[in-house]
């Protein structure tokens, strides 16, 4: 929020293509349209690879897999094997959703005794402390052994390859690696596999991970354990004991993902399904609760009062995340009434329409019972995959163990060091996760699956996408296309608490000036921000014509393809 431009308000109405008008705003491309298979990632070779394994024969969880680990060879400035996952799958067979929680833990040997030794308030994003367990690799073979039916070896073969022969860096990654000696050069490894030749790749440059190449193929012909329990483990835990860490081969051996049931609520006739915390997804519920008791049939796409309800919204909602949400066990959250219309109507009554609040507490719901990646695949058969991978912030905590060719997320930095919050750091325990895969059915059957990448933007970006496709009628692509609204400065799970001013809109340009002037009035502080507007992949069906439309995002490199 530091970075914001709080005058720069008077940005014109933006033209977002040449042909394709909706209302004043445009869409950026066509929806892409196929029949018998469709994949949306954020680079156009990961789209590639999914297709390629559509096309042998795999299915829609065989190229997700496939995908996602072309997304660590291409995009390792946010994503990769030493991060966590989080799915959502839609069965054809069982006509059913089934989530998985592939997020790792924290070090069973790292207390919280031990940040006070060392005086610290927050967990820092670099160096060994915010290492926990990646979950990833342990998620692929979770999901490959439930749903899959190609050899890993092959669903993997297009990630090795690029490793090993090299790709084009795009421009997104240039400029990722542009930074990587100020924050990563200190560490071990760092250079010598970033930039060996002591000159960082720029855009065009053809980059190679043969380290990362060998690790994938011994991934794909030995299986999940040599990574967990084998001498990559090993290798991980030596690497760590020389360099201050904690993360054990104990903690890499005991690691498991955890099948979960994806929660929901109904919006307006559609049923919107994430997964519940440790991750933020229940956020987005939550506000698709509190926003259905307002008839945006009578409420203006773009105006103030639309905009001023979102963000109120949001605002109540972020404060029962702080509070809530966190690893279910090790702390008893009240999912079925954090996401119940009743709860809703009652936090609903503190919304002023005409005033910006400057503070919420959090919610008393009763104890009933109690920088990413995002991908999208979808198959000849109906099956689909909601998929979400992440580092964390860039390439994560600057720890990269010897010759394995990835490095550590640094997700552990999410973690609370205050004392009796749902949050608080404990051994063995998965931090808060931002990043969340969501999916909708209608009638118990599938319509959309999607996502919008980027840290605690997530809830608010599936919120908008949601409501642009409900509300007002949009496809896809201009759903991802239309502007988009931020609000940061709500109170977070680290501990920080919500800024007295009732924190900042920023919006993209595309807003009028006469909407600007109408929320100032109404109390808000409007600022204008670029990068903070997350990265979006979606892929609709259509259960009549039997055709899938595809979706990517504007405003990064993505590709969405079918055939």
């Amino acid at each position: 929020m530091k970075k914001c431009i709080l005058f720069c308000l008077f940005m014109p109405m933006v033209v977002f293509g040449q042909d394709r008008p909706y209302g004043k705003l445009w869409a950026t491309r066509s929806q892409v349209i196929a029949q018998h298979g469709m994949a949306a990632t954020s680079h156009p070779l990961s789209t590639q690879a999914a297709l390629d394994v559509l096309k042998a024969g795999g299915n829609a969880i065989d190229a997700a897999i496939a995908a996602n680990a072309m997304e660590g060879v291409v995009e390792p400035h946010v994503n990769g094997i030493g991060g966590d996952l989080y799915a959502i799958v839609w069965d054809a067979k069982t006509k059913k959703l089934y989530g998985l929680n592939g997020s790792g833990r924290s070090p069973k040997s790292l207390t919280l005794a031990e940040f006070k030794k060392r005086g610290l308030t927050h967990i820092p994003s670099t160096g060994p402390l915010p290492v926990s367990v990646p979950g990833c690799v342990d998620a692929w073979f979770e999901l490959h052994k439930k749903f899959g039916t190609m050899p890993m070896s092959k669903v993997l073969e297009k990630a090795v390859s690029y490793a090993r022969n090299g790709f084009p860096v795009h421009g997104e990654l240039a400029s990722g690696l542009a930074r990587v000696p100020a924050n990563y050069g200190k560490f071990p490894n760092v250079a010598e596999h970033y930039y060996p030749s002591g000159k960082v790749p720029v855009e065009g440059d053809v980059f190679k991970n043969p380290n990362l190449a060998n690790t994938l193929e011994r991934l794909g012909k030995e299986g999940r354990d040599v990574f967990y329990k084998g001498d990559m483990a090993k290798t991980m835990d030596a690497f760590m004991k020389k360099n201050g860490g904690f993360l054990s081969y104990e903690d890499l051996a005991s690691h498991t993902s955890t099948w979960i049931d994806p929660v929901s609520v109904n919006y307006r006739g559609y049923d919107v399904w994430e997964l519940p915390p440790n991750g933020q997804g229940i956020a987005a519920l939550q506000m698709l609760n509190i926003l259905e008791g307002y008839d945006f049939s009578k409420i203006k796409l773009g105006s103030a009062e639309h905009i001023h309800l979102f963000t109120e919204a949001k605002k109540l909602v972020f404060e029962d995340r702080a509070k809530f949400y966190a690893d279910m066990d090790f702390a008893k959250i009240p999912v079925k009434s954090l996401i119940s219309e009743e709860y809703a109507a009652e936090r609903r009554k503190l919304i002023n329409p005409a005033r910006a609040s400057r503070h919420f507490d959090a919610g008393n719901p009763a104890l009933k019972d109690g920088d990413t990646i995002y991908l999208t695949v979808a198959d000849k058969d109906g099956n689909m995959v909601s998929l979400i991978q992440s580092n964390y912030r860039g390439f994560g905590s600057g720890m990269m163990p010897d010759g394995l060719g990835f490095m550590f997320q640094d997700r552990g930095e999410l973690y609370s060091l205050k004392e009796g919050e749902n949050n608080t750091y404990a051994p063995g325990k998965r931090p808060f996760h931002t990043i969340i895969p969501a999916f909708m059915t209608k009638d118990g059957q599938p319509i959309m699956s999607f996502g919008v990448m980027g840290g605690g933007f997530q809830p608010m970006g599936h919120v908008q996408i949601v409501m642009n496709v409900v509300d007002f009628g949009m496809n896809v692509q201009e759903a991802g296309d239309f502007p988009r609204i931020n609000h940061e400065g709500s109170s977070e799970p680290t501990g920080e608490l919500m800024e007295p001013t009732g924190g900042m809109i920023t919006l993209e340009s595309g807003y009028s000036y006469e909407v600007i002037r109408e929320l100032l009035q109404k109390g808000h502080q409007v600022g204008y921000s670029a990068g903070i507007y997350g990265g979006y992949q979606c892929i609709r069906w259509d259960p009549v014509r039997k055709v899938y439309f595809g979706a990517t995002e504007s405003r990064k490199d993505g590709q969405a393809a079918g055939y």
